[in-house]
């Protein structure tokens, strides 16, 4: 009886060793697996890599050609109409009205408002109150005052 129950210590003890090493197997692999399914996704999805190239298509044009992108003559006639009535409303002058516009913010200094006390005299004050109203009863509690 107890060769048989030292067997099955070690035969319990011994599965759940194997046990943890293929679960810890297992979640690797699911991981990498994951990330090479990724990976062959996105390389076999046309549609967006045509996404992608023309996006970067659009980003070498707009880079050389400064402007409007495979702008017709009348694009670039409306634009410059607009720019132009834009100035007449807010009076904008140049190119910049099109740039986003900076701000800067500056705290302005405050002073108080109401407030006339003098901080000597206060202090001085105060020091003639306290000197005033030292007492000998002070040490002594309230019932024998």
């Amino acid at each position: 009886k107890g060769q048989i129950a030292r067997m099955l210590t070690q035969v319990i003890s011994r599965t759940q060793q194997v046990r943890n090493v293929l679960f810890r197997q297992f979640r690797r692999n699911i991981g990498l697996s994951a990330i090479a399914s990724q990976k062959a996704a996105a390389q076999l999805d046309p549609i967006q890599q045509l996404f992608v190239d023309k996006i970067r298509e659009y980003a070498k044009k707009s880079q050389s050609g400064g402007g409007l992108v495979e702008g017709t003559a009348e694009d670039k006639k409306e634009l410059q109409e607009r720019l132009e009535k834009l100035t007449r409303q807010y009076g904008a002058d140049g190119a910049d009205f099109a740039k986003f516009p900076t701000f800067s913010f500056v705290d302005p200094d405050l002073e108080p408002v109401g407030v006339t006390m003098d901080v000597k005299a206060a202090q001085e004050s105060a020091a003639e109150t306290t000197d005033d109203s030292t007492d000998s009863r002070e040490d002594k509690p309230y019932w024998e005052a």
